[in-house]
């Protein structure tokens, strides 16, 4: 995803002067691409991510837009009174990247892992919130954030994720995507568990569950509409997230079912309330947490079972 990012934005750069790029140090055999081409347009502000999210908040006041990209924590976490106050508070059309999202930085450790980013950056006003499941969906998210007002949190997958969205996929903030339509029931996924959700829909249609494939690339604002359309068939519902199960995707689609007549079988399949103290790659921390296309398949499969 990370690298979909630096050629769209580029590409994006040459036709729109206004695109500024900042980073707090970081990027290296990243960024360079856009740093050689548009050097009056790229700040590196060192290890200062505070600083990087006020001087873009200022940047943005001029009329201009920057996009500013860091490893996810220290984008969205150690910055948070800056964005809470310098950006969502002011409105400003401040673009924070996030690269690395969930247990993407595998081996590093807790302090590079995000479990928690959705949910406090999902509650702040004014805040859009776009979680993108591939790298189509990073494209077609930049491109329309040029030009669409406020600000914009953007968690970015960093493990050559797949494309998995069809060719006929149309791709608008806040809209979901259905990428594969079922009968038996729905799974709907956010970031970069989408391979997972995908992988999860082709082992339930092995075991003869038909299940759609949901992709909500964006958190806020949330797409309540479809919610409430996948509601209205009475089938189990899933929700598929590398992040907190309080607070997230699952989160938001329980308060729609909360608040409406419908009382579906509903389950959430996300990071327990705990941090990762196990040190390896992304897939072996996933597989501890039970974040694996196997089973959550077979956690489904147990719960379908008893309804047809």
């Amino acid at each position: 995803m990370r690298k979909t990012f630096i050629n769209t934005l580029v590409s994006l750069a040459r036709k729109d002067e206004r695109i500024f790029l900042i980073t707090p140090d970081i990027g290296y055999s990243v960024l360079e691409i856009f740093q050689d081409e548009f050097p009056s347009r790229y700040i590196n502000v060192g290890v200062a991510e505070q600083n990087s999210i006020s001087i873009a908040a200022g940047i943005a006041m001029s009329g201009l837009i920057p996009y500013v990209y860091t490893i996810n924590p220290f984008v969205c976490m150690r910055p948070y009174e800056q964005i809470r106050l310098d950006v969502a508070y002011m409105n400003n059309n401040v673009r924070i990247v996030g690269v690395g999202g969930g247990f993407s930085y595998g081996a590093a450790g807790a302090t590079h892992h995000t479990t928690e980013d959705i949910a406090i950056m999902r509650v702040l006003p004014n805040m859009t919130v776009i979680c993108p499941g591939d790298p189509w969906e990073v494209e077609q998210a930049l491109k329309e954030s040029v030009n669409y007002k406020g600000p914009i949190f953007l968690r970015l997958g960093k493990q050559g994720e797949p494309i998995i969205n069809k060719e006929d996929s149309n791709f608008k903030i806040g809209k979901a995507i259905t990428i594969i339509k079922g009968n038996d029931a729905t799974l709907i996924s956010t970031g970069n568990t989408l391979e997972i959700a995908n992988e999860v829909t082709e082992k339930l249609r092995n075991k003869n569950v038909d299940a759609s494939l949901i992709s909500m690339h964006t958190i806020k604002p949330f797409d309540a509409e479809l919610i409430i359309e996948i509601l209205r068939n009475g089938k189990p519902v899933f929700t598929i997230e590398e992040h907190s199960l309080i607070g997230g995707l699952g989160s938001a689609v329980a308060d729609i079912i909360a608040e409406s007549s419908f009382n579906p079988v509903f389950k959430k399949f996300g990071t327990e309330d705990k941090f990762s103290h196990y040190v390896g790659g992304h897939n072996f921390i996933r597989e501890k947490f039970g974040l694996t296309s196997h089973k959550i398949s077979e956690s489904i499969l147990k719960i379908v079972s008893k309804i047809y």
